[in-house]
C-alpha cells in the first residue's frame, strides 16, 4: 500500500501530514513516500573523527563568509586551553601608569620606571613553585617591552616559566554621553595594527575591560549594548590576529545592591554579550571571559555566605554563557585576597554542572601581601616573592575545589581591597 505526503505549496508555511484536504484553501501536492528502517542497534553509526574536527572547526551557514581558517581556529583554541589548563590561572599585572601610581604611593615608593620594572621582575621571576599556578600574565605595553637584570625581555622570562603572554589593549573608559555618568570603552582605532605588533612581539592573548555600575536606573539598556558591542569589535580584530580575547565585562561591586540584584544584572549584561560576539562571528572556543562573581554591592548590609555567591554566580554563567567558551577567569573585584580564593574555591565546589574551566585572573587579589611585604626596598625581594607565591598556590588549588582556608592569613590577605569606582 503506497504512503503519500501533501504539502501546502505557497508561503513559509510548514508541511500539513493529514490528508483530509487543504486546510487553508492553498493548493497541494503530494509526493510518494518512501520506508527507511532504522539502522541496526547492534551496529550503531560511529561519527567521522574528521566530520567532528570540521564541525568543531567550521560555521555551517551559508551566509557568514568564513572569517578564521580551521588552523587559525586552532592555534586560538590552543592558546586559551594552555592559559587555563588544570590548576592555573592568570596573573593581571597590567595596571597603567596611574594605576600602580597608587599602588606604589601606598607603601612610599616613587613612581618611576625602574620600580616598576623592578616590581614586575619581582613577579615575574618568582620561584618555579608558580610555574603550575600561572597559565598566562596580563602585561601592561611598558612591561611587555623591559627586560629582567639578567637581560631576558619579560616576555621571554614568563615562556620560560611555561606562562602565555597577555596584553592590554583597551585605552580605558570614557563618559557615554546621554548615560547618568555610564561609560563605554576606547581603543578600537588601530587596534588591528597593534594586535599584529604584540603578536610579533610574543603575546598571544589580550585583555579589553568594559564597566557597568548598578544603581537604581543603571545599568541603562544603551550602556549595555554600547559595551557588547565594542567588546565583540575587540574580540573579532584580536583573533583576526592570532591573539585569544579575553572579553571582561565587569559589574563594579559599588553600591548597595543585595545578591539577586547582582545575579539579574549580571545575567542581563552576559547575555548581551554573547548575543553580540555571535552577532560578529566570534569564535567562542578561541576566547575566555572575565567576569565579576556575583556579589552583593559593598555597602550592602546583608551577609551573604561563600557558597550563596557561588550558587548565584554559577547560575548567571549557566543562563548565558555558551558552554563552547573555553574558560572564566575571574576578577577579584575588590575582595581581600583570601575572599577571592575561598569564594573561587566555593564555585568549583558548587553542585552544579559547570562545562567550562573556572579560574582566577587576578591583580590585587594576587599582588596585595607581596607588594606590602616588598615596601620598595631591594632586601625584601624574597619576602616579597613568598607571599606571591602563596597567593598563587592557594588559588591553584582553589580553582580545583580544594583550597582548605588554614585560619592564618596575614592581615594584608584578608584586608579588603575595595576601591571605589575602580579604575584600571
Amino acid at each position: 500500500m503506497d504512503s503519500w505526503l501533501f504539502l501546502e505549496i505557497p508561503g513559509q508555511r510548514f508541511p500539513s501530514l493529514d490528508n483530509q484536504g487543504p486546510v487553508s484553501g492553498f493548493p497541494r501536492k503530494k509526493f510518494p513516500l518512501k520506508y527507511c528502517p532504522p539502522p541496526s542497534a547492534a551496529a550503531p553509526r560511529k561519527p567521522s573523527p574528521l566530520l567532528c574536527q570540521e564541525l568543531a572547526t567550521t560555521s555551517t551557514m551559508p551566509y557568514q563568509y568564513p572569517a578564521l581558517t580551521p588552523e587559525q581556529k586552532k592555534e586560538l583554541s590552543d592558546i586559551a586551553h594552555r592559559i587555563v589548563a588544570p590548576g592555573k590561572g592568570i596573573l593581571a599585572a597590567d595596571e597603567s601608569t596611574g594605576s600602580i601610581a597608587k599602588r606604589l604611593q601606598s607603601i612610599g615608593t616613587e613612581n618611576t620606571e625602574e620600580n616598576r620594572r623592578f616590581y614586575r621582575q619581582l613577579l615575574l621571576t618568582a620561584d618555579d613553585r608558580v610555574n603550575p599556578c600561572i597559565g598566562g600574565v596580563i602585561l601592561f605595553h611598558e612591561t611587555l617591552y623591559q627586560k629582567a637584570d639578567d637581560g631576558r625581555p619579560f616576555p621571554q622570562v614568563i615562556k620560560s616559566k611555561g606562562g602565555v603572554v597577555g596584553i592590554k589593549v583597551d585605552k580605558g573608559v570614557v563618559p557615554l554621553a546621554g548615560t547618568n555618568g555610564e561609560t563605554t570603552t576606547q581603543g578600537l582605532d588601530g587596534l588591528s595594527e597593534r594586535c599584529a605588533q604584540y603578536k610579533k612581539d610574543g603575546a598571544d592573548f589580550a585583555k579589553w575591560r568594559c564597566v557597568l555600575k548598578i544603581g537604581e536606573h543603571t545599568p541603562s539598556s544603551l550602556a549595555i549594548m554600547e559595551n557588547a558591542n565594542v567588546l565583540a569589535r575587540y574580540a573579532s580584530i584580536c583573533q583576526q590576529n592570532g591573539i585569544v580575547p579575553i572579553v571582561e565585562p565587569e559589574i563594579l561591586p559599588d553600591g548597595d545592591h543585595d545578591l539577586k540584584r547582582c545575579q539579574y544584572v549580571t545575567e542581563k549584561v552576559l547575555a548581551a554579550v554573547y548575543k553580540a560576539l555571535s552577532d560578529h562571528h566570534i569564535y567562542l572556543e578561541g576566547t575566555l571571559l572575565k567576569p565579576n562573581m556575583v556579589t552583593p554591592g559593598h555597602a550592602c548590609t546583608q551577609k551573604f555566605s561563600h557558597e550563596e555567591i557561588a550558587m548565584a554566580t554559577v547560575t548567571a554563567l549557566r543562563r548565558t554563557v555558551p558552554p563552547a567558551v573555553t574558560g572564566i577567569t575571574f576578577l577579584s573585584g575588590g575582595q581581600s585576597e583570601e575572599e577571592a580564593s575561598i569564594n573561587l574555591n566555593a564555585i568549583n565546589k558548587c553542585p552544579l554542572l559547570k562545562p567550562w574551566a573556572l579560574t582566577f585572573s587576578y591583580g590585587r587579589a594576587l599582588q596585595a601581601s607581596a607588594l606590602k611585604a616588598w615596601g620598595g626596598k631591594k632586601e625584601n625581594l624574597k619576602a616579597a616573592q613568598e607571599e606571591y607565591v602563596k597567593r598563587a598556590l592557594a588559588n591553584s588549588l582553589a580553582c580545583q575545589g580544594k583550597y582548605a582556608p588554614s585560619g592564618q592569613a596575614g592581615a594584608a590577605a584578608s584586608e579588603s581591597l575595595f576601591v571605589s569606582n575602580h579604575a584600571y
